[in-house]
């Protein structure tokens, strides 16, 4: 056995002072705060430095910037680009601007060399005394860097990369320089980058027309613009901007008073799709589709700007006659009932969503305003709005829809609780029921001298309908297309003192080889022989049918081309005269300018011109002009001939409600195709020409008594008395070959007795007994008979 020795005790280890420990503590941090900056100058130096991308892209600054297009007088009316932007030189920048973007994003930027190391201390002390980051460090050159050259991610090789890219953007670029880059570059929603863009946007407004509260509102944008949006959230986008407005005011850019007026000043903002204030949307995206056609995808980012030839108050009047015009048809056709129908939960929030969500789906309309009904009863209808107000319609307010209030009412027809309607405002103020109108509408109208197109709209809303009816739609012109008929018919020897028989015509099946044609007047009965102004005046159809077929339909079809139109589209058979044919709002105008110019044929045309963002013109229009070197359609002599008969129409005819605007210089044609289907109003004044049409995208009869005259008229009416507001009456001279005779008008080479055709379809006394020979046939022909026959069997 081993005996054991105990073992003394070690010594106890001399615990260090606490002072010690702090002090290796702080040395051990600098060591290796040392040792991390000398670890990221030799990435910086090794790897990052020379791996920096070029500042091509600043010192060069090329941003995208969308296609702008904008009125003859330069109001805006469609931009097309995935940024929005304007671009904006820093001496245009307003000084409250700069100052509220400096007070909250980068204080210290004129004192700094493009990193703030201050800022980043600051950060830092705070990050560790909270626990977490709670205060950014970048600086506005660092945004730039990042924004220009860098991805979003948070890592510490970008952050290196940034602050080195600060440093070397900081040497190359004035500190001016690199706010105005800023300034242009950063995203602030809505599509908007800069804040120029932004201005527009939110306020409507060109950037030096802010105002103090406006300015800081648009400076709280850059740290997160979908949370400080005043469109998506105004509470919290006031919130930021009462915290920059102190901030401003604490470091000395403005000062108390300033600071009051502008936090208690109301700010109203622009919501989403209203940032234009002419209604010219159809304008907007020919335009687009002609500029991608021919500068494809770089359309949207070259900062192109197109000037049209439209007229903003043209355009504006024209939008709203067309409307007005649709929605009088609608309130003559009565309540179809209401849109759909919806449950309204008991619980209130419950309730509120629902309808909301009902709303979004059922957008207003401009002034048409979709509701919510809520309680109902023959005298009283309330409605709440997308808005949550709620409003009461009554009394004349509920005349439209009163069947629907009645007992009598079918269920989806019935004005009840959860129904969805549409109201408008009257001219008192109230509120009425309404509807959106289901029939379609185009209007334009051109300078006949050059083909400039002054206003166009091509549909009730674009945003319901994007189908352009100016130029899409292919329909009948009815009666509207008479005066092209009657223009051939002049160089044939025949002219307004022509009598013509309006007496009946009858194929029968076995002669069409299908079905029976009778083609009638509009209204039914004869009135028998008449001059053809008499005819014209009346829009009598037997005439026009009797006058096709003396001419002869092959010729009139060739003629035709002369005002723009397709001899395809128009075969060479006897409905032609009554307008079977098809054309578009567009030919329309086009056709019926040459009557208004004297006989030349224009092109209409919506560009003037294109410049790139500098403001160099990149293209401009050519047109032919009248008088110019515009190619002659038809001789003058026969375009001073229709206008009388065209004027005689206006002022005694189908067309004479246009007497109202008390003028003696309108000449225009109504149409109205068979059944109702079209209706049609053509007509020009010699320093405009106007198209109106009305009608079903599925082409259906809009009523027995609807008519030309009754329909588009109107509209052709309102658009004229404010467009020729102003303008003098003009007279058309007359040129040397036309002559008076008996108060009627002659070609000089076509007078009684010497080519003048004096009848058509009637039998005058020998020419011994009238003093003029007649070489008109007695009756309809084979050849008539024969058209009428391949018509029916398709050919």
């Amino acid at each position: 056995m081993q005996s054991t020795t105990p073992t003394s005790p070690a010594p106890p280890k001399r615990k260090r002072p606490l002072w010690l420990k702090i002090i290796l503590g702080f040395v051990g941090l600098i060591f290796a705060g040392i040792v991390c900056v000398m670890l990221v100058l030799g990435y910086a130096l090794v790897v990052a430095t020379p791996n920096l991308p070029s500042l091509d892209a600043l010192t060069d600054y090329r941003p995208k910037v969308p296609l702008r297009i904008y009125t003859a007088d330069h109001v805006l009316i469609g931009e097309f680009g995935e940024e929005r932007r304007d671009i904006v030189h820093f001496r245009d920048v307003p000084d409250n601007l700069k100052k509220a973007v400096l007070a909250i994003e980068d204080a210290r930027f004129y004192d700094h060399g493009g990193v703030d190391l201050t800022g980043i201390a600051r950060a830092g002390i705070v990050a560790l005394t909270n626990g977490h980051a709670t205060q950014g460090a970048s600086t506005i050159t660092m945004q730039v860097a990042r924004n220009f050259f860098l991805s979003s991610e948070k890592t510490y090789t970008r952050k290196v990369y940034e602050m080195l890219l600060a440093y070397k953007i900081e040497s190359k670029l004035s500190k001016d320089q690199i706010l105005e880059v800023y300034m242009n570059q950063i995203y602030l929603g809505q599509r908007a980058y800069g804040f120029a863009s932004a201005a527009r946007v939110y306020f409507g407004k060109d950037l030096k027309d802010l105002s103090l509260a406006e300015c800081a509102m648009l400076a709280g944008l850059p740290k997160a613009p979908s949370a400080y949006n005043p469109v998506v959230n105004p509470k919290r986008a006031k919130v930021r901007q009462e915290y920059i407005l102190q901030r401003m005011l604490e470091l000395g850019y403005i000062t108390e008073n300033q600071y009051e007026v502008a936090s208690q000043q109301p700010l109203i903002v622009k919501g989403a799709g209203k940032e234009f204030s002419v209604h010219a949307e159809y304008v907007a995206e020919m335009v687009r589709q002609m500029m991608y056609a021919q500068y494809r995808e770089e359309a949207y980012t070259r900062g192109l700007n197109v000037v049209t030839t439209i007229d903003s108050a043209d355009q504006d009047v024209a939008y709203h006659a067309l409307r007005k015009g649709l929605m009088d048809y609608e309130r003559r056709h009565g309540y179809r009932g209401p849109e759909a129908f919806i449950d309204l939960p008991t619980d209130a929030g419950e309730r509120e969503q629902a309808i909301d969500d009902a709303l979004l789906e059922h957008p207003d309309n401009g002034e048409i305003i979709a509701a919510v009904v809520t309680s109902a009863n023959p005298k009283q209808v309330q409605a709440t709005l997308i808005d949550g107000n709620v409003v009461t319609i009554q009394g004349d307010g509920l005349r439209y829809a009163s069947f629907a209030l009645s007992a009598r009412a079918q269920p989806n027809q019935r004005v009840r609780p959860g129904a969805i309607i549409r109201i408008a405002k009257n001219d008192d103020g109230n509120w009425s029921i309404t509807q959106l109108p289901q029939i379609e509408g185009a209007f334009i109208s051109v300078v006949p001298q050059d083909g400039a197109i002054r206003a166009l709209v091509g549909g009730f809303d674009f945003n319901k309908n994007k189908f352009n009816h100016v130029t899409q739609a292919w329909r009948q012109p009815g009666s509207s297309f008479k005066p092209f008929i009657y223009s051939a018919s002049l160089e044939k020897g025949l002219g307004p003192a022509t009598v013509i028989n309006d007496a009946p015509l009858f194929f029968s099946a076995a002669e069409t080889g299908g079905q029976a044609w009778e083609p009638k007047n509009y209204g039914g009965g004869f009135d028998g022989p008449m001059s053809m102004r008499t005819a014209l005046q009346k829009s009598k159809n037997l005439v026009s049918i009797r006058i096709l077929n003396h001419i002869g339909t092959k010729y009139a079809q060739q003629y035709i081309t002369h005002f723009g139109f397709d001899a395809d589209r128009h075969p060479a058979y006897l409905p032609m005269a009554l307008g079977a044919g098809l054309v578009t709002p567009l030919q329309m105008a086009a056709g019926y300018s040459v009557f208004a110019n004297g006989g030349y044929r224009v092109n209409p045309y919506l560009i003037a011109e294109v410049t790139d963002q500098r403001g160099v013109v990149v293209a401009h229009a050519e047109p032919l002009v009248a008088g110019g070197n515009a190619p002659h359609a038809i001789e003058p002599r026969n375009a001073y001939v229709m206008n009388s008969l065209l004027t005689s129409v206006a002022q005694r005819g189908t067309g004479a409600k246009s007497n109202v605007l008390k003028r003696t210089d309108l000449a225009g044609k109504t149409g109205t195709t068979n059944d109702s289907r079209d209706a049609w109003f053509a007509g020009y004044q010699h320093t405009l020409c106007a198209i109106a049409w009305m009608g079903y995208d599925n082409p259906r009869s809009l009523g027995d008594k609807e008519t030309g005259g009754g329909l588009a008229l109107p509209v052709w009416i309102d658009y004229m008395g404010r467009a020729l507001k102003g303008v003098p009456e003009y007279k058309m001279p007359m040129p040397e070959d036309v002559v008076t005779l008996g108060d009627e008008l002659y070609f000089d080479d076509f007078t009684p007795g010497n080519g003048f055709v004096s009848t058509v379809g009637v039998t005058l006394p020998p020419p011994e007994a009238s003093g003029a020979a007649s070489t008109a046939p007695a009756q309809i022909g084979e050849q008539e008979k024969e058209n009428i026959m391949n018509l029916f069997k398709g050919h």
